[in-house]
């Protein structure tokens, strides 16, 4: 089982500040949702990395490169 593999997710459209969000890479505009930990050295240093936020990851769903946000879009 991949990182990336689809499974029943379905690609949606993504808008960020009022417009689409387009892949850079290969100009696709649909996209699975994951959130992913964003680790700090100082956490993981002492085994706290479950205090770290959460970012939210962008998967194009054609050439399957990453956007990172912050924030649920």
């Amino acid at each position: 089982m991949g990182l990336f593999e689809k499974k029943d997710k379905k690609p949606e459209f993504i808008i960020v500040n009022g417009r689409k969000l387009e892949c850079d890479i290969c100009g696709h505009d649909m996209f699975l949702h994951r959130e992913a930990q964003l680790n700090t050295a100082t956490a993981s240093l002492f085994n706290v990395d479950w205090a770290n936020k959460t970012g939210h990851c962008y998967i194009c769903d054609n050439c399957t490169k990453i956007q990172w946000f912050l924030e649920k879009l």
